[in-house]
């Protein structure tokens, strides 16, 4: 018996390029785990243990003082630089006019658009979710928005990971693709640890941060290589 013919353009879509079938995967599953996450914050299912995990970090006796020595401390405020708007802005522009100036103006606005789309999610849930902050510790950065998810563990996934694409884009050698992609997931996960330890973010904020943040860069990833895609296939000769 025949295969199906949609079952067929599948099977061959998927051998001729696996990475955009685990991206789709990957997105679908990211943006499930982050509703769940959000159904239990606001069920109060994550109370106990986003509790327990943020004392963690503190010292037993005095909820006031982080654990490690003011280096520590300092360090943790340098991370969280790396996820706040003046950084992620900074990057995201300098990288978007170096695009320009490179006559890769599709890239450029591949970025902008990515950025700025992730941006309006964050904001948006922040409104919508509307989650107070942690109020067992002192907070160790100055706060003005709500909660959830953590707009710095969002925006550091989104853009770092969006930068690390491009970066892959330009360069064939797998080890460096793999590289600029583990710098990025570095970057992202000590942003987002810090968040907790400053006590101005519950965990369960920042696990919904990475999830929404790597799920709009892969899904943004998804949509510029469609378009390209497309307009390669157009600019094709016709056979014959």
């Amino acid at each position: 018996m025949a295969k199906h013919p949609l079952l067929r353009n599948a099977v061959k879509a998927f051998r001729e390029n696996p990475m955009v079938f685990v991206a789709v995967g990957f997105c679908l599953g990211a943006f499930w785990l982050f509703s769940e996450i959000a159904d239990d914050v606001q069920e109060g299912d994550s109370a106990e243990i986003d509790r327990s995990l943020l004392l963690m970090l503190r010292n037993p006796a005095d909820h006031t003082d982080p654990l490690g020595a003011r280096w520590v401390e300092e360090m943790m405020r340098d991370l969280t630089a790396l996820g706040g708007a003046t950084v992620v802005v900074f990057i995201s522009v300098a990288t978007f006019f170096y695009l320009l100036v490179s006559r890769r103006r599709g890239h450029a606005f591949y970025l902008a658009a990515s950025i700025t789309t992730g941006y309006i999610f964050s904001s948006l849930s922040k409104y919508g979710f509307d989650r107070a902050r942690p109020d067992l510790v002192p907070h160790g950065s100055y706060v003005y928005t709500s909660s959830f998810p953590s707009g710095h563990s969002l925006m550091s996934a989104l853009a770092y990971l969006t930068l690390a694409m491009l970066l892959a884009e330009a360069h064939p050698q797998k080890g460096l693709k793999i590289f600029f992609m583990t710098v990025a997931a570095l970057i992202t996960m000590m942003t987002g640890f810090s968040r907790v330890y400053l006590g101005v973010h519950w965990p369960s904020d920042v696990l919904a941060g990475w999830l929404g943040g790597a799920a709009w860069a892969l899904m943004s990833w998804l949509i510029w290589t469609r378009i390209l895609h497309y307009h390669k296939t157009r600019k094709k000769p016709a056979a014959g």
